[in-house]
């Protein structure tokens, strides 16, 4: 049974009714074509084309290295499989921070090279001018704050965030700050969850969690993760829903047995 309502395309206007309303919204990742089409024909409500591009997809440990160039490659890809869901694009690192003119220029290649429908950037007062800047410009912007990779070598760990008073002080005001410029919906990732459900009471528009708890207006998980493509990877906001890593391993192994023993190709596989 559909526990969503149908709607033919996800707009951030849509997203914003659907908080009013109180239905959650579904966040997946996505970086190629083939899985974006998967993932909007079972409904999602988003695609984040995440920068966690860099470590899922060329393995790298960080985000930090994944470029502009990559970034519109892979939104690009997700954003020709996509009917429904609304895509959103990672502005990479170094594309945005400490520079508002590099933040738009970035920000109009996604959309006119990938088609991307809103960007993503890390961070509250510190990229306001980026922010602000992006916005004047007609291009929808969703914020994230908590935890936000791009900077793990300033945190130098991927603990829980905003568990002291002041840190916690200053993403909600961030969080204020990002609806009051005109962000249409904030990711908040790796925070305590009363904070997170007080600041989804905050603020207005839709409040998107991971390891964020439950009481926030939806949940984002990387696809990989949530698949279990990935194997090595477990925090303890992640739900497995299959375990691929384990079902393609034996699969790869039974193709290459009935190779080896002559199996495969049969009779009825070949003309």
């Amino acid at each position: 049974m559909s526990v969503h309502t149908p709607i033919k395309k996800i707009t951030t206007h849509v997203l914003h009714a659907m908080k009013q309303r109180g239905e959650k919204i579904s966040m997946l990742t996505a970086y190629d074509y083939s899985m974006a089409r998967i993932l909007d024909a079972a409904g999602v409500d988003v695609l984040l084309v995440g920068d966690s591009a860099s470590n899922v997809m060329a393995g790298h440990a960080t985000t930090l290295p994944i470029t502009l160039d990559h970034m519109i490659y892979h939104a690009s890809s997700v954003v020709r499989a996509v009917d429904r869901a609304l895509v959103v694009v990672d502005l990479p690192f170094g594309s945005y921070q400490g520079n508002s003119k590099n933040a738009l220029e970035a920000t109009i290649r996604i959309m006119k090279e990938s088609g991307g429908h809103a960007v993503k950037l890390e961070g509250g007062a510190e990229v306001k001018e980026s922010i602000s800047r992006i916005l004047s410009a007609g291009v929808p912007v969703m914020g994230h704050l908590g935890l936000i990779p791009q900077s793990i070598y300033k945190f130098g760990t991927y603990t829980v965030r905003a568990k002291e008073d002041e840190e916690a002080d200053k993403l909600k005001q961030d969080a204020l700050m990002l609806e009051e410029l005109g962000c249409f919906a904030i990711v908040l990732e790796k925070i305590p969850a009363s904070l997170a459900a007080e600041v989804a009471k905050l603020v207005s528009i839709p409040v998107i969690g991971i390891g964020a708890g439950g009481q926030v207006d939806g949940q984002v998980l990387v696809t990989h993760d949530m698949l279990g493509i990935t194997k090595d990877f477990q925090p303890r906001f992640l739900r497995r829903y299959l375990e691929l890593f384990q079902e393609m391993e034996n699969a790869t192994r039974n193709y290459i047995n009935d190779v080896k023993t002559g199996d495969f190709p049969n009779d009825k596989e070949q003309y």
